[in-house]
């Protein structure tokens, strides 16, 4: 029995899926309690989407990729702001059809080029199939990333829950907003090799929203989000194996499972605080 249970241990490819899995919760599960607040779910959905040309003409260029993917993340989210700013359209509908356009366009450059890239694996990524190199990148991201945020925490959280209050008391709101802007695309390039551009979203989003509903205390939603997305990483990397998935589509399966756990917790909370009868 015990053979069985660690047999998945015994092969290099999943412990490096592991380690990768651990690497990137870090950072991504930070990231998505503000962007949970601020209300930004869809602004990370664009900037995964929009890095696809990116990759490449990164490629085409023969220049590192990450450079090509951080690129054209930050110019989805500048031109983002810059339509918003200059316009009566929303801003979520900007960022609709901004990423809707920068990834159709890196569809037809990838159906256009010679490639040994599998757009399978930048889509959805290849966390079996992850290199050194690829851990090593990440680290280094996720590292910056962590620590960017746990410095300014405090200055991000008010520029969260209260833009212009955090202007009156001399915050940089523009370093902030464009800083929190540039985080994203670190951590969506540092994901890119395990769980791809379509599936970093939901790393982008479950964690902080599960927190969200465990805690009313943001001081508390960080530790949690993090816990809970390493454990949901754990536990999808090691369930992938036995019942022979992907890796990355199974972690976000069971970040939605907790989700939807902890969305019933929250609900009937919220009923039994609400009824006189069912606290008598």
């Amino acid at each position: 029995m015990m053979d069985t249970l660690l047999f998945p241990f015994q092969f290099t490819f999943m412990n490096n899926a592991f380690l990768m899995m651990a690497i990137i919760a870090v950072p991504t599960s930070l990231l998505s309690c503000y962007l949970v607040l601020k209300g930004w779910s869809l602004m990370g959905d664009a900037i995964s989407h929009a890095v696809l040309p990116g990759i490449i003409l990164a490629y085409l260029l023969n220049i590192p990729l990450i450079i090509g993917a951080f690129v054209a993340g930050m110019f989805c989210a500048l031109s983002t702001g810059f339509l918003a700013a200059n316009s009566r359209v929303k801003q979520d509908t900007i960022m609709g059809i901004v990423f809707s356009g920068m990834f159709g366009f890196g569809l037809v450059l990838y159906s256009k080029i010679s490639t040994d890239l599998h757009l399978d694996h930048i889509l959805f990524g290849n966390m079996l199939g992850v290199s050194a190199q690829d851990l090593w990148t990440a680290g280094t991201i996720a590292a910056l990333v962590a620590v960017v945020i746990i410095a300014k925490r405090q200055d991000f959280m008010l520029h969260a829950f209260d833009p212009i209050q955090a202007q009156a008391v001399g915050l940089r709101v523009g370093w902030l907003h464009y800083g929190l802007l540039a985080l994203i695309s670190l951590t969506i390039v540092a994901t890119l090799a395990a769980v791809g551009i379509i599936l970093a979203i939901g790393l982008l989003i479950a964690p902080g929203a599960i927190a969200f509903l465990v805690t009313k205390r943001f001081s508390l939603m960080l530790p949690i989000a993090v816990g809970v997305t390493l454990f949901a990483g754990f536990a999808g990397v090691y369930l992938s194996f036995f019942i022979d998935s992907a890796p990355a589509p199974t972690v976000i399966l069971v970040l939605t499972a907790i989700f939807i756990a902890a969305f019933v917790r929250a609900n009937r909370k919220m009923r039994q605080s609400s009824d006189p009868a069912l606290n008598g």
